[in-house]
């Protein structure tokens, strides 16, 4: 009988099934019963009075992959955990909605992510997850963003790709194929944002105009009654998400890599992110890539074995793309691009346009991934006017889990 050094406040601790371990790459040893953190999730993704929710679903859709595969060899140990609607529930069910709404965004998430759950999947490592509710233009940040951070998730991975059968509105929906990793605990997304006519951000504003300038440099400054936003985005942060991207060609035997960016605007932050790319792209993997440029140098025959220019010889093409022009490629000419590596904003915009291509959202998985701990979700919102009735479609999170067993070396489930 397994024994594991944590309590919990609502929750059952195990009392079957092993952690996961991690290898110097951060990368899983996985046991032959692992356990996994389960999120049912909001809306579509509850069961209501014995309607089975799309988690339920992935839930036995997955358990039967794993025993037909292995025979009862190998087990998947679920840990169910709250987050969420039911979180609130079970937690925080004397908080009405109006005590709810005065207290401080933080506290206000914290009533639907108790301290139970970050504390399970700190110490589990590993979650599937149903859609949770995200409120909108006000109240507490995103828990799905929340996640990331909290557990430093920094590559959002989404893969796309046609399933035959599936509608889809573009005629070259049957060409795509990419992988997509989204960097995820930098840029827009930190949430480092003030309030527009707020004292905070008016102190930002002043800054900006007077001390560094910003008056003179711009046709009008900066407006006192703006709402102001950052955007960080670093060197160690955009190399570690590329390193990722390229390892993950090499590792599965993809043709190419593109680095998403808005350079030709914002030249210090998404121009950054694009040479910081092809830093760890050369410095790192040189035997393994070509460049763009490379490709079509007549002085770079040697990296191309002798072949003529236009031909890698086998070599993963690492090139950019600018963001908006690549809205139109993943349209036009899906079958040139195989991964994609994108800082958060673009990647989230990215994401969903692909998965519009085939068919849309409930056939996109997510999994979100670090040096030592995965989420794996559904990419899509809790559709609550579907909720209990039996009719969503459960393919973006069997998807995922399809993806997590990938992670855990499960291919043959």
């Amino acid at each position: 009988m397994a024994k594991f050094d944590v309590d919990f406040e609502k929750l059952d601790t195990p009392t079957e099934g092993e952690k996961f371990a991690f290898d110097s790459n951060g990368d899983p040893i996985t046991p032959d019963n692992p356990i996994v953190c389960l999120i049912e999730g909001d809306g579509i993704g509850r069961t209501i009075d014995g309607v089975p929710g799309i988690t339920e679903t992935a839930f036995n859709v997955l358990n039967a992959a794993v025993d037909k595969a292995y025979g009862g060899r190998r087990k998947i140990e679920w840990l169910n955990i709250h987050a969420g609607d039911a979180a609130r529930e079970i937690y925080f069910p004397d908080v009405t909605d109006e005590e709810l709404k005065v207290l401080p965004p933080q506290r206000q998430r914290d009533n639907y992510l108790p301290n139970d759950t970050l504390k399970a999947i700190d110490y589990f490592k590993v979650a599937l997850k149903g859609p949770l509710t995200t409120p909108i233009g006000g109240g507490f940040s995103s828990i799905n963003v929340a996640l990331r951070q909290i557990f430093s998730l920094y590559v959002c991975l989404r893969p796309v790709k046609h399933f035959a059968g599936v509608p889809a509105p573009n005629i070259n929906a049957p060409k795509v194929d990419m992988h997509l990793f989204r960097e995820n605990s930098e840029d827009v997304y930190m949430g480092i944002e003030e309030v527009s006519g707020t004292e905070r951000a008016q102190r930002i504003i002043t800054l900006l105009n007077e001390e560094l300038d910003y008056k003179n440099r711009l046709a009008e400054p900066i407006r006192l009654s703006s709402g102001i936003g950052i955007k960080p985005i670093s060197p160690e942060g955009t190399k570690r998400l590329v390193r990722r991207a390229i390892q993950y060609a090499i590792k599965y035997g993809l043709p190419n890599v593109t680095l998403v960016h808005k350079g030709n605007i914002m030249k210090f932050t998404e121009g950054a992110f694009k040479n910081w790319g092809y830093e760890i792209a050369k410095d790192e993997f040189r035997d393994h890539i070509i460049t763009e440029d490379e490709l079509w140098d007549e002085s770079a025959a040697e990296l191309r074995g002798g072949k003529p220019v236009g031909d890698p010889n086998g070599r993963i093409l690492v090139k950019d793309r600018i963001a908006d022009s690549i809205f139109q490629q993943i349209q036009l000419r899906p079958a040139d691009y195989s991964v994609l590596a994108t800082p958060n904003l673009n990647g989230d915009y990215l994401s969903d346009a692909l998965a519009a291509l085939v068919g849309g959202l409930g056939l996109a998985p997510g999994a979100n991934i670090g040096d030592g701990a995965a989420i794996f979700e559904a990419t899509h919102g809790t559709a609550p006017k579907y909720t209990g009735q039996d009719k969503a479609n459960p393919g973006s999170i069997i998807l995922s889990g399809v993806l997590m067993l990938n992670w855990m070396g499960w291919v043959e489930a």
